[in-house]
């Protein structure tokens, strides 16, 4: 989950040094002192941590709400610190390793679009914060006679186009582009996407107006309920600060989707999806206590005998990635209640 130097990282340094001048103060707004969901000031911490993934620098607080569980970032980001921490993690230094990532999934793409078998026969699919289109390529096996649309922020969405993933790629924001879109689709699927909005309240909103009447909504989410973050604490690959803004619990956005007149269908542990938490966490772990990689947000290259040590970290550390694995994959109650890193939900505009 690295790569070093040569020329990309000479040539982003520069401009990533000159950002962090004044420090990384400027990339927050002013703390909330209410929770975004149901606006109670019950706040308290429920975890504070660093960037654990790319190591840039920075240090993040999750506020849990007291009254609905909610758990969100406060401080959060603002658009420049948006900007600043995703530069490089899903495209750029990032987008060659996330792409390996997201194409290795078929199974979980393919599970997820036969989600929807019982509920509708779609004609038309928005997959909204579809990154490079690999859900709609796989789930065209599934709904050979649907349209899929997708949308996200990111170029690779003109990408997913040029791959033939995506019939119409839409760029920008869901909720700028909602209003030319509405009622314009069968079905619109949010995977692991709801936790990186600002405004999830507004996202759902801007759903009910997209879906044609009788269309459904299929999301899936980081369950904060989930046990493995209370046992792996900072470590638990759901929590992914600083990208991760909203986690929301069930019964909460079960709520909130009843009260803007969907009707919840269905909903439930997720299954599917190889289980990583044990090994995401002992990966997070050595790549915080071994000297970083060459990466353009610091001042300068690692010399030889960091990277030496860098290897040999990871090198002494692979028989405990190994059990991790293994953990993860055979020994744990992964399907048990309450052990399930996500979950999904199916509502129906009616």
């Amino acid at each position: 989950m690295s790569r070093r130097g040569g020329g990309p990282v000479t040539r982003r340094r520069p401009g990533y040094l000159a950002d962090l001048a004044g420090g990384t103060g400027r990339f927050f707004e002013p703390r909330s002192p209410r929770c975004p969901w149901c606006g109670s000031a019950e706040l308290r911490p429920r975890l504070r941590t660093v960037d654990l993934f790319q190591r840039k620098p920075g240090r993040f607080t999750l506020d849990e709400c007291g009254r609905c569980g909610h758990v969100f970032q406060n401080p959060r980001l603002n658009p420049a610190g948006l900007e600043f921490y995703y530069r490089d993690f899903y495209d750029g230094l990032g987008e060659e390793e996330l792409e390996k990532l997201f194409a290795g999934q078929p199974k979980v793409y393919r599970w997820r679009a036969e989600l929807m078998l019982p509920y509708a026969d779609p004609r038309g699919w928005l997959d909204v914060g579809t990154g490079h289109g690999h859900f709609c390529g796989a789930a065209r096996e599934v709904w050979p006679r649907a349209r899929f649309d997708g949308l996200d922020m990111s170029a690779g969405v003109a990408l997913a186009a040029e791959r033939g993933w995506v019939d119409r790629a839409h760029r920008g924001q869901f909720t700028e582009l909602g209003p030319g879109l509405a009622e314009g689709y069968d079905v619109i699927s949010m995977f692991h996407y709801l936790e990186h909005t600002t405004d999830p309240l507004a996202e759902l909103q801007t759903a009910f107006k997209v879906l044609r009447t009788g269309g459904h909504l299929l999301i899936e989410v980081p369950d904060p309920a989930c046990r493995w973050n209370r046992l792996l604490g900072r470590y638990w690959v759901g929590w992914l600060q600083p990208q991760h803004l909203q986690l929301i619990p069930l019964a909460n956005l079960r709520g909130q989707l009843t009260g803007l007149g969907f009707t919840v269908r269905a909903s439930g542990p997720v299954r599917a999806h190889y289980p990583y938490d044990l090994l995401v966490a002992v990966w997070l772990g050595l790549n915080q206590v071994a000297p970083h990689d060459d990466r353009p947000w610091y001042r300068k290259p690692p010399g030889r005998l960091a990277r030496l040590v860098r290897g040999a970290t990871f090198v002494l550390g692979a028989p405990l990635m190994v059990m991790a694995g293994l953990i993860d994959r055979f020994a744990r109650p992964a399907n048990g209640p309450g052990w399930a890193a996500a979950y999904w939900m199916i509502a129906s505009k009616d």
